[in-house]
């Protein structure tokens, strides 16, 4: 049993394409140890620095025994190309190949022989082809040469079992040693093994172990943040950048000029985090600072190092205080005109355009929201205004965010700067959701107008491309609507936003965009119900009748009747339901009871019949009353209350009775049980653990 160990060393990869190759490395050497039957440790990973990455097996098989295999080559009638190429892909002689008869006529055939083979041996054939399998987002060439890599690759260093595995990849040849310095590639070093390696570089105070090193830096943010007495909030897409940036990590105390406090808080944090890559400190009452902490790649002895990052944070929030300062005070109103000069999007006209379809959309809302149409109608005017300001094009991430500043610095309504502000949320899978109901309303007129257009022009994402988000935008509508619990119709707001776009631009066709946008919205819900858990049959079901106007009563009943499928109630819903269904389905395929409206109590001759019979009306009758018509428990509470007439009944009633009207009549009170059911969601779908329900 031998290590394996591979150290691919390239000019520095930005991070995203560090843990892109981290795990292309990690699955394709797994998946060819898998095919090839070598066995191995289970202690495997992929590492990395900005200049290294790494891949790392233990305990290898250090031999494999390939089994004979009888390999059918062409038909003896085939031309003589034919059968020589299949010799040379064997590379074997036609003495060792047999001819053989078969149902498909007669066809030469070769026995491959029972082999052992060495792993280094395969691991030298192979390792190249595996590393030619990465697949780059971006990549680069390096002078002359052919090879595409992430960064320019330098050096590969390949160990096993202490030994150097001999190949050659485009233009590199593999060996025992690699660049020790990442600025001078004079200085290299051979090595034997991963742990020597590690140690190595340990001493220059070098972590090669991304996890490792992201550990130390965010153990240490902390220890140092309690001992300054501040407190920090680590963000992860923060931590993770940072920690592959660099490899020997040293974290310094900064600070910036207190008068930029005065600036809206979003300014500061997208000025020192998003761009900067450091970490906003806040006093005990969560209140922003002046300090920082930086993650700088060596010792800084002299504070220089120090000195250069508060310059330029300074530097940052000084421009940025300037246009703030600029554009503030610009007129909102008298600006909106001047959107028509920002095209939004070929084929949809400008940004005027957008403001003016959001404003007859909002106003629509406002009506089932209940809000001030006025105050809806203003905000989505000057929505995009902000996007006219210089503030907004160095810092294009707090888009709407500066809008609400600007709108609240010149006086506007709360409601107006609010919804300004979070008109764009939620803008991720974890971020929140809008709740004041002037945002509601902004977002999602924006996210519907946004939709209506892409699909009137048949921007459509595909299974692996959505270059504008759109799915994104779906599943944010979806989650304002069920985290808000809000009714919204939408579709009247489709049709509408169609009517808009057709009285200034090329003609939509509402019918085509309604369906495709619904087909659309749906396959969010389902990806949204499967990400809260909710059982796939249980999302079947509750979709059966998929309406975009009941979003919300469509997740909240499916998600209620997930709590419960599990548990004695939901059990036995569903075994009432499914023993009723099954005995309908068994039966009515030789009788029909289609051309029966309705169960006929005169023919109940028990009172078995007659107390279900009661029930189920009891139960059809308090199903819309307005106590429990939103209330999803209670209408599962309703059906369970059942039980005990439905299994009375299946312990004392024979259906199959030798009155051929008394047995339809049955048939149709089981109908009806059904049917009963069915006002809740259609249980046909459901399935139990057990499906074997006696009938």
């Amino acid at each position: 049993m031998s290590e394996f160990f591979l150290e691919l060393f390239s000019e520095e990869m930005p991070p995203n394409l560090q843990i892109s190759a981290r795990n292309n490395l990690v699955k394709n050497f797994s998946e060819y140890f898998e095919q090839e039957k070598i066995k191995y440790d289970q202690t495997f990973f992929s590492l990395s620095t900005p200049n290294r990455l790494i891949i790392y097996f233990k305990n290898i098989q250090d031999e494999i025994i390939k089994k004979s295999r009888h390999i059918r080559g062409p038909n003896i009638n085939a031309s003589d190309e034919a059968l020589k190429g299949f010799l040379n892909s064997n590379k074997i002689t036609k003495e060792k190949v047999t001819k053989e008869k078969t149902e498909k006529g007669e066809f030469y055939f070769y026995t491959v022989p029972q082999k052992r083979i060495k792993t280094q041996k395969l691991l030298e054939e192979n390792i190249a082809i595996l590393l030619s399998k990465i697949r780059w987002k971006k990549s680069m060439k390096w002078g002359d040469y052919d090879l595409l890599w992430g960064r320019p690759l330098k050096s590969i260093m390949a160990l096993y079992g202490g030994k150097t595995l001999s190949f050659c990849f485009h233009h590199l040849k593999s060996s025992n040693k690699t660049f020790i310095e990442k600025d001078l590639e004079n200085k290299s070093k051979i090595f034997k093994d991963f742990i020597s390696y590690k140690k190595f570089f340990s001493k220059q105070k070098i972590i090669i172990d991304n996890n490792e090193r992201k550990k130390y830096i965010e153990d240490t943010l902390i220890k140092l943040s309690k001992l300054k007495n501040f407190k920090i909030h680590i963000k992860d897409q923060l931590i993770e950048e940072v920690t592959n940036i660099l490899e020997s990590p040293k974290i310094l105390l900064c600070s910036f000029d207190n008068r930029f406090l005065d600036l809206p808080k979003e300014l500061i944090i997208s000025t020192i985090e998003y761009h900067q890559k450091f970490f906003l400190l806040h006093d005990q009452k969560s209140k922003l600072t002046n300090k920082f902490f930086a993650v700088a790649n060596r010792q800084d002895n002299d504070d220089i190092i120090k000195s250069g990052y508060e310059n330029v944070v300074d530097a940052r929030l000084s421009d940025a205080e300037y246009f703030w300062k600029i554009n503030k005070s610009r007129n909102m109103i008298k600006q909106v005109s001047k959107l028509q000069d920002i095209n939004y999007f070929k084929g949809l006209g400008s940004y005027l355009d957008k403001v003016q379809r959001l404003k007859k959309l909002s106003g629509l809302i406002s009506d089932e929201l209940l809000i001030s149409k006025e105050k809806i109608e203003l905000a989505s005017t000057i929505s995009k205004v902000d996007l006219l300001s210089e503030l907004v094009n160095e810092f294009p991430e707090l888009q709407g965010i500066l809008g609400g500043y600007y709108a609240e610095f010149q006086g506007f309504d709360k409601d107006v700067s609010q919804s300004i502000k979070e008109q764009y949320l939620p803008s991720g899978a974890d971020t929140r959701v809008p709740k004041n109901n002037y945002s509601i309303t902004l977002s999602i007129s924006d996210r519907i107008d946004t939709l209506v257009g892409f699909f009137g022009l048949n921007i459509i994402p595909t299974s692996s491309k959505d270059p504008y988000a759109l799915r994104r935008l779906a599943i944010g509508l979806i989650r304002i609507i069920i985290d808000n619990k809000k009714n919204i119709k939408l579709k009247e707001l489709i049709n509408f936003s169609c009517q808009l776009y057709n009285e200034n631009l090329d003609k939509f066709d509402n019918k085509i965009i309604l369906e495709k946008l619904s087909n659309f919205i749906l396959d969010r819900l389902k990806n949204f119900m499967r990400e809260k858990e909710i059982r796939q049959d249980i999302i079947e079901t509750s979709l059966i009748n998929f309406n975009l106007n009941n979003i919300l009563e469509i997740y909240i009943k499916a998600s209620k009747l997930n709590k419960i499928i599990n548990k004695e109630i939901g059990i036995e819903l569903i075994k009432s339901y499914k023993r009723s269904f099954n005995i309908l389905i068994s039966e009515t395929k030789t009788i029909d009871i289609s051309n029966l409206n309705s169960v006929d109590p005169a023919l109940f001759n028990n009172d078995y019949e007659k107390d279900l019979y009661k029930k189920l009306n009891y139960i059809r009758k308090n199903f819309t009353n307005i106590n429990i018509e939103n209330d999803y428990d209670a209408q599962l509470m309703l059906l369970f209350s059942a039980k005990q007439e439905i299994t009375k009944f299946f312990e004392n009633v024979m259906i199959n009775d030798i009155d051929e009207n008394i047995k339809k009549n049955r048939l149709l009170l089981l109908k009806l049980v059904c049917k009963t059911y069915d006002n809740y969601l259609s249980f046909e779908k459901l399935r139990l653990k057990n499906e074997e329900i006696s009938i």
